[in-house]
């Protein structure tokens, strides 16, 4: 038998399951990033959810099998909203990695100039030399960098890999470059 009463509770199993899977995703991603502080907290808000999800699926599910569907649904759809908001938030830096064999220095020139940090390496690919250019940059610039990319060489080859900690780097002494924020220097 199907109530509206099965089905108002069905939806909101699926819903909190999905909340608590995505916190879930989340979780992971802020853990591997480091900031463990906020997987802490979200581990708390996910399994708070997920043992009332649990209670309420258990002490019903043996006369309305059906909450074991919704639970099962909102796993599923909450991996994928999990992994969608993550996208969404682009938290973290990366190395992006370019290989070109055209446009290496102009390409560090530009990026450079954008304020990046850039290195460039020589190196020798499948069809002869190439440049290689390790470019650190927050996720959500990703994009707005391969357009950069692709516009000087269309061929060029890229990867990204995740960058944990990435060490900033010295501001420069306001005192040794001279000018009127000289006398400012700490005697």
């Amino acid at each position: 038998m199907f109530s509206v009463e099965i089905l108002l509770l069905g939806v909101l199993v699926f819903l909190a399951r999905m909340v608590d899977v995505s916190l879930g995703t989340l979780r992971v991603m802020f853990l591997v990033q480091g900031r463990s502080g906020l997987a802490f907290l979200l581990g708390f808000c996910e399994v708070a959810v997920w043992v009332t999800v649990v209670t309420a699926v258990i002490q019903n599910v043996r006369e309305k099998p059906v909450l074991g569907v919704f639970f099962a649904l909102g796993f599923a759809t909450g991996n994928v909203v999990g992994i969608a908001v993550e996208r969404k938030l682009a938290l973290g830096k990366l190395v992006l990695k370019v290989i070109t064999r055209s446009a290496g220095e102009r390409l560090a020139d530009l990026l450079r100039a954008d304020g990046y940090r850039v290195t460039t390496f020589e190196g020798r690919g499948m069809r002869g030399p190439v440049t290689e250019l390790y470019i650190v940059c927050n996720r959500r610039q990703v994009s707005r960098i391969l357009d950069v990319v692709r516009r000087e060489d269309p061929e060029a080859f890229y990867i990204t890999e995740a960058a944990r900690e990435v060490s900033e780097p010295p501001e420069p002494d306001p005192a040794s470059a001279g000018g009127w924020l000289a006398g400012l220097k700490k005697k």
